[in-house]
């Protein structure tokens, strides 16, 4: 017995002229974006820490003038001594 197929389709169709293929029309809608408050913050922050991160450790002015005035004899006194000490007690909150 042979059975044959109803409605036979061609694997191999004839190609079909398309039309032409429209212009892109200057006039519709642009594509946008917009960014939540969040995520504004946020990347504020991350701009903030990878500018932390990129400055230097050491502020060698900083360091210079800190040696200029620990060498000036005048500059250890009893008031600065003291004033130092409070100050480290109060980091150990003592």
């Amino acid at each position: 017995m042979t059975i044959d197929r109803v409605n036979y389709i061609d694997p191999i169709q004839p190609g079909k002229k398309s039309g032409r293929v429209s212009q892109v029309n200057p006039a519709a809608k642009t594509d946008s974006i917009s960014f939540s408050s969040e995520a504004v913050e946020k990347s504020a922050l991350y701009h903030a820490i990878e500018l932390v991160s990129a400055a230097p450790d050491v502020r060698a002015d900083r360091v210079a003038e800190l040696k200029a005035k620990i060498n000036d004899p005048s500059y250890l006194n009893d008031r600065i001594i003291g004033a130092t000490a409070d100050k480290i007690m109060e980091a150990f909150g003592i």
